[in-house]
């Protein structure tokens, strides 16, 4: 089994850790493989090395951050993913540093499930694309004031938000900037997609959940500068004003280890400090 390995040589703790994992995933027969300037610091093989249709497992450290910029940069990998979390808990990475050769171990013996969840891509009339596993956002930018958006839903009018932008989330991404905007937590086993606006002025302008199969088409209609389409935080365009910009359901999903040690509902609980208790 091929396991890649992505550390943040640049801090010492992540570099220390990184050691330690490679040396316990060697003892249990498994392959390491580390980004080639990494690769000799952790004692791993470069990732030049092997197909990437033989790697097994991502295991990234960082946090849910590092997880987006990872599935990004490696877009052709199709890997599952693992996120070791080294600051605090994340809802993607939700593995702490204290539960690490534990939650390896489980690997290792099989005690996960692979959870695959909707991702979603965008495409402008002009040719620009763009795929995100948490959300694509439509935002004002450098305007001072909110911008005119009108969403159509498979070929319907549904309505023209008049906001700082507009957010099209995936279940995954419902506790990122959707949440933030007001928009509801969406189970992540769900094929759905919520379109959430951001600071719309009228407040009966509320999130709509879509089914995962409709196509989202979102045209800037006012006569400012240009507003910004941004991926997950990192990839980024822009509307002018009359461009159309549609968001489909992506061919592909993307697959997160999920621990059967850890769920996803103690870890909303812990990450939004949910004080409710048993009685």
């Amino acid at each position: 089994m091929i396991i890649a390995l992505f550390p943040n040589t640049h801090k010492k703790q992540s570099k220390n850790l990184a050691i330690g994992i490679t040396e316990f995933l060697t003892n249990h027969g498994v392959t390491v493989v580390a980004e080639d300037d990494e690769a000799v610091q952790i004692n791993a093989k470069p990732l030049s090395s092997v197909d990437p249709k033989e790697i097994r497992f991502m295991i990234s450290m960082g946090g849910d951050g590092t997880m987006l910029r990872l599935t990004h940069k490696y877009e052709n990998f199709d890997a599952a993913m693992l996120g070791i979390n080294l600051g605090h808990l994340g809802f993607m990475a939700d593995v702490p540093i204290s539960d690490i050769y534990p939650s390896l171990q489980d690997l290792i013996n099989g005690s996960y499930k692979i959870a695959e969840r909707v991702m979603i891509r965008g495409e402008s009339l002009h040719g620009e694309h763009c795929f995100a596993v948490n959300d694509i956002v439509v935002h004002r930018a450098k305007n001072p004031s909110l911008v005119e958006i009108a969403i159509h839903i498979d070929g319907t009018y549904v309505n023209t938000f008049e906001a700082d932008g507009i957010i099209i989330a995936t279940p995954n991404g419902s506790t990122a900037y959707s949440l933030a905007a007001g928009g509801p937590i969406i189970s992540p086993e769900l094929e759905a997609l919520c379109v959430t606006p951001i600071s719309p002025h009228t407040i009966s302008n509320r999130p709509i959940v879509l089914t995962a199969n409709q196509e989202i088409q979102i045209q800037y209609l006012s006569d400012y500068d240009p507003v910004e389409v941004r991926a997950d935080g990192i990839t980024s365009f822009n509307l002018q004003t009359g461009d159309v910009f549609r968001i489909n359901r992506s061919p592909k999903n993307f697959k997160l280890v999920s621990l059967l040690r850890r769920d996803y509902f103690s870890t909303l609980r812990t990450k939004l400090g949910w004080a409710g208790k048993l009685r």
